[in-house]
């Protein structure tokens, strides 16, 4: 049985994805850009990850870094775009 999606959940499991990658534990409010443990290669990765994890669409003025700068904002974007996307069936 599925449990429901949290933002703990999501948080969680980018938390997980970041970490592997740069081979460190990342503080959900971390500037992953200012820190320099993302490029511009792997923002575009995570992009990429996010949309396959969590079957979500990233497109136009989501794409800001903004949104990328840490765990705790991709995971406000993930839970935007997954409630956008619960409510209506396509």
């Amino acid at each position: 049985m599925d449990q429901p999606i949290t933002a703990e959940g999501i948080e969680q499991a980018i938390t997980a994805f970041v970490s592997e990658r740069v081979k460190a534990e990342v503080p959900a409010d971390q500037d992953l850009f200012a820190s320099g443990l993302v490029s511009s290669m792997f923002a575009m990765e995570l992009v990429v990850h996010l949309e396959q994890e969590f079957s979500v669409q990233i497109l136009g003025d989501d794409l800001k870094r903004d949104n990328f700068r840490t765990i705790a904002g991709m995971t406000a974007l993930v839970g935007r775009l997954l409630g956008a996307g619960h409510t209506a069936d396509a």
